[in-house]
């Protein structure tokens, strides 16, 4: 940029000069040498204008009425679920309290915040059946990757095995966590049938080297993994950490992951109140067993209850700030920083307003209506859901036999339904085949449209 830009301060060429030169870069081109050159935009971005205000507000919404308006709720399942956000969730999230609330690391003017979040823990330990949970983490990518940095650091090994039904995006996230370490990320087969972990190939592949075992239950591909029992019983005897997945809505139907002997959950709280907003913020749930080395490993913040000294009155704290890179720079767990408070907040409300037995309504009633549509889906000539032999939550696979999974998309996308994440990119043995996602946001006459337009789309 050879002039300066009206809004940009610092764009004013002499003092870009004087701001390369004190970091040791000729261009602003430098900044970027880690990015490939063939993603790198050429030439300059043709954004029209100048416009005012008003101008500009009358050209985006000229723009947004161009877009494609759904039916219903997508159907898209993989990692962001359409679930229903009560209306009192948004209204205490959105209270000044707790909306400017950022960083509370002052206890003695930070006790509301602080409070909200301890009962965010409270709400976390329990549903999952967990002694310690933290105070958060960006996702469920960046909670399992900080699991394995843990596993790691507890028994100095240098292999996390992971189902081969792993998230994509997970397994992308996973792997950049772990591989400044050293680590190696090994996946384990599963059953092509009931869509399992295989045992026998866990044996084969846990040993001396393995830091932990990862399990997913309900899986990326919808179906609940039947064998967490005896995968925590290998992952134990070859002294390697029991890691569990989970997304905490199942939790209403299938038993807790303390239940069977798991040292560390992560999962993603996205469905427990809050918006799937483009795919963010998210929430990641991390939660550990009572064993002390392991709550001192554990990264994020963690809020606790202790009483003044003088008047002996309840007061909440963060505690074993310790592991804390505030405290103790390179030595400390990690680098999450900018916890997603709001977002733990907002889970709290909504499993406050729920409960035990709203949550189990809630588990039973995604179940039941992702039932019916495997059903009426499965009837359709050339099509088959689920491909698993198994008990599906809330996602199933759908495989196609005619055709291609994004060309059925489009059909569906111009009948107003937005289909399945096409799978064979990321799992090519499923063939043209798409992950489905139905909540309680979707109605039978959804569903049933939805069908009737896959019939056509499928032909």
């Amino acid at each position: 940029m050879s002039r300066a830009h009206p809004y940009l301060p610092n764009s004013v060429p002499k003092i870009k000069r004087k701001m390369m030169d004190e970091i040791g870069v000729k261009s602003i081109d430098d900044l970027y040498v880690n990015i490939p050159e063939k993603l790198r935009f050429k030439g300059e971005l043709q954004v029209p204008g100048p416009y005012t205000e008003q101008e500009v507000k009358k050209l985006v919404s000229a723009t947004l009425e161009k877009s494609t308006h759904l039916k219903c709720p997508p159907f898209l399942g993989g990692g962001v679920w359409p679930h229903y956000v009560p209306s009192v969730v948004d209204e205490v999230v959105r209270r000044a309290e707790f909306l400017t609330s950022y960083t509370p690391y002052q206890p003695e003017i930070s006790q509301g915040i602080l409070q909200a979040i301890f009962e965010y823990q409270s709400l976390i330990c329990e549903l999952v059946e967990m002694a310690v949970a933290n105070a958060s983490m960006y996702d469920w990518s960046s909670a399992l990757g900080e699991a394995a940095l843990l596993a790691k650091r507890l028994n100095h090994r240098d292999v996390i095995l992971v189902p081969s039904y792993i998230s994509p995006s997970r397994l992308a996230v996973l792997k950049t966590y772990t591989s400044p370490t050293g680590m190696r990320v090994e996946k384990v087969n599963y059953d092509s049938t009931t869509g399992m972990m295989d045992l026998e190939d866990l044996k084969v592949k846990a040993g001396e080297k393995t830091a932990a075992v990862y399990v997913e239950t309900p899986s990326y591909l919808g179906f609940s993994e039947e064998n967490v029992d005896a995968i925590g019983e290998i992952a134990h005897e070859n002294k390697a950490l029991y890691i569990a997945g989970v997304d905490p809505i199942s939790l209403g139907v299938l038993k807790a992951p303390g239940s069977y002997d798991v040292d560390v959950v992560v999962g993603e709280g996205q469905p427990l109140g809050n918006h799937m907003s483009y795919g963010g913020p998210l929430l990641g749930i991390f939660a550990c067993n009572h064993d002390n080395a392991i709550i001192r490993q554990m990264p994020g913040r963690i809020i606790g209850i202790t009483e003044t000294i003088a008047d002996k009155r309840r007061a909440y704290v963060m505690t074993l700030q310790t592991r804390e890179q505030h405290i103790r720079r390179e030595k400390a767990t990690s680098n999450i920083c900018s916890n997603q408070a709001l977002c733990s907040v907002a889970s709290a409300v909504y499993l406050s307003l729920l409960g035990p037995n709203g949550l189990r309504d809630l588990a039973e009633t995604c179940t039941s209506k992702a039932n019916y549509s495997m059903h009426r889906i499965n009837d359709l000539p050339g099509v088959k859901a689920p491909i698993f032999n198994a008990y599906h939550f809330k996602e199933f696979t759908v495989k196609y036999e005619k055709k291609k999974a994004s060309e059925v998309n489009k059909v569906l996308l111009a009948h107003g339904y937005q289909g399945g994440k096409p799978l064979k990119p990321d799992f090519p043995e499923l063939g043209e085949s798409a992950l489905f996602c139905v909540t309680e946001m979707h109605t039978k006459e959804d569903i049933d449209g939805l069908v009737t337009a896959l019939k056509e789309a499928t032909q």
